[in-house]
């Protein structure tokens, strides 16, 4: 019995190995005890081969032991290779259940991977020893992966020789059997649903199954011939906004689960009540809905394209192809009626010909901004900085055309710290101290909690309403029509698991029709959205554009 306990362990090791589940919000998983299909078919496998002479078991098939000056037996070279093998359906399990847990959508290996290194890059370089972090993280994962494939190795040591005895090897084959057979009953629908209504399963996805299918996302992508939809009519007369100022103010990160999420709504309800606050006693009035984006928790540029172009686009080999093709955009219609359409671009660093596409006639990137405060961030520079630098720039001149400004904000991207103070005195944002010593030493207190970033998402999303209230007090008298919009969800580690796509909008102005048609078109009055969604982000611009112009 007990030479049998050592084997015993080393199954339910091999099992738990490729069945684990994600212990959301962290990295972490744990096993609940499903079987695996893909340990049955291989001591299935290997009961037959053993049965058939194919194999031995723990020695050479004259069963003499193996000295000193021998070679490795045909085993020895079977428990490598299933020992490498099997650590790769464990990396493919582990990024299986942990990409959807904490980003919120499966990873694509033919469009994620290539960002990856960025991610890191980025997360790192918002802590003060990423160095050191990086290099420390580094040596860890080669030591996890060299301990997984010795815990594994031996593993496969203690279960191949209960090959070599014909009771052992019946019993396991007995067992793989029946969990193939159970496995293909799963397959078939015969095990019924369970009280959600979704079909009851006893073995998770097979890792075989996670490959197959981004072996089959690569061949689609690298063989499959895009065709794009025409664009959208963009040519609106936007009689309604003549001779204001039209700023689509992208908010990083803002998503439903501002509104949806109790503890995250009662942090932003004080905020927000004051952001409305400053609507209202600058004159204006706002209109919300929820869209949807088609982008979760990353990959920003998705949504900017979608609402610029008014064409859904959610992957990258669209993006790449629509950038090739001379298409209509908000900026070139707003151009044609005489508006100065300009991008404002603190995340940008290196050349952008993807400009050209939009048809942008100033860009001003994170250089040319020459921001000389304290760095907040992956970005540097805070949101407030760039609001005045543009007010600096191009608002405040007194001759000028209308302004068509995009801007994709900052301050509230993963992982939200450091977060920059709020500097009540807005033309000291241009200076080279916008911060006295005490707010510095405030904000820079602590690295980001990356087991719980929910606090400081709050907390960078009341930054941002805060901002936005500041901005307009600014010129209480301008007349503009600013509309913000979130990105994306944060990460799926801040809004959980299973969240909607969906971001929030908001337009604010001073012009009546334009409040009142987006009214008549789904949208609500105030901050806080109706809870049906208006339908896609490209969805909304036609509707934006009826709202700006006479029929």
């Amino acid at each position: 019995m007990r030479r049998l306990i050592a084997p015993v362990i080393a199954l339910l090791l091999l099992d738990a190995s490729v069945t684990f589940s994600n212990w959301w919000p962290t990295p972490a998983v744990y096993w609940h005890g499903a079987p695996s299909v893909e340990l049955a078919v291989l001591l299935l496998s290997l009961v037959i081969a053993t049965a058939c002479r194919w194999v031995g078991g723990s020695r050479t098939n004259d069963q003499r032991p193996r000295t000193n000056d021998q070679r490795p037996t045909t085993n020895d070279h079977l428990v490598r290779w299933l020992s490498a093998a099997w650590v790769v359906l464990m990396l493919g399990r582990y990024v299986d259940v942990t990409a959807p847990a904490l980003w919120g959508r499966e990873l694509n290996f033919y469009w994620d991977l290539r960002f990856l290194p960025d991610v890191a890059a980025m997360l790192l370089g918002a802590t003060r020893q990423a160095v050191l972090i990086g290099s420390v993280a580094a040596v860890a994962i080669a030591l996890l992966l060299t301990l997984l494939y010795l815990a594994v190795r031996w593993a496969f040591r203690q279960v191949l020789p209960l090959l070599d005895n014909q009771t052992p090897r019946r019993t396991l084959g007995t067992v793989a059997a029946l969990g193939v057979v159970l496995f293909a009953m799963q397959a078939a629908g015969l095990f019924g649903r369970d009280y959600l209504g979704e079909p009851w399963r006893l073995f998770p996805r097979p890792v075989t199954q996670v490959y197959a299918r981004q072996a089959r996302l690569v061949m689609q992508a690298m063989s499959t011939q895009t065709t794009l939809p025409p664009s959208p009519a963009l040519d609106a007369n936007l009689a309604r906004v003549q001779g204001a100022d039209v700023f689509v103010f992208f908010i990083e990160s803002y998503g439903r689960v501002t509104f949806d999420n109790p503890a995250f709504d009662a942090r932003l309800r004080h905020p927000r009540a004051a952001f409305d606050a400053a609507i209202h006693e600058t004159g204006r009035d706002v209109v919300s809905a929820f869209v949807t984006s088609p982008t979760f928790g990353g990959s920003s540029w998705f949504a900017h394209i979608t609402f610029l172009s008014g064409l859904k686009v959610g992957d990258p080999d669209v993006n790449a192809l629509l950038m090739t093709e001379r298409r209509s955009t908000l900026p070139t219609n707003f151009a044609q009626r005489g508006y100065r359409t300009v991008a404002m671009m603190p995340g940008l660093w290196y050349p952008w010909p993807e400009g050209a596409f939009y048809g942008f006639q100033e860009t001003y990137n994170g250089p040319r901004m020459d921001y000389k405060g304290p760095s907040f961030g992956w970005w540097d520079m805070p949101d407030q900085f760039t609001l005045a630098k543009l007010d600096e720039q191009e608002t405040s001149k007194t001759s000028r055309p209308p302004l068509f400004v995009f801007y994709p904000t900052t301050s509230t991207h993963t992982p939200f710290s450091p977060l920059p103070p709020y500097q009540p005195d807005w033309p000291k944002m241009l200076t080279g101290n916008p911060y006295t010593d005490a707010e510095l030493e405030k904000a820079y207190v602590g690295e980001p909690d990356y087991m719980d970033l929910g606090p400081g998402y709050a907390d960078a999303v009341a930054y941002a309403y805060e901002t936005f209230a500041g901005y307009l007090r600014q010129r209480a008298g301008r007349d503009y029509v600013m509309i913000l919009i979130g990105d994306h969800q944060p990460p799926a580690l801040v809004s959980g698991e299973g969240a909607p796509w969906d971001v929030p909008m908001h337009v604010i102005t001073n012009r009546p029709a334009i409040l009142d048609s987006l009214a008549a078109q789904g949208f609500t009055r105030g901050m806080t959205p109706a809870r049906q969604t208006l339908g896609d982000m490209h969805q909304a611009v036609p509707r934006l554009l009826r709202a700006f112009s006479e029929p």
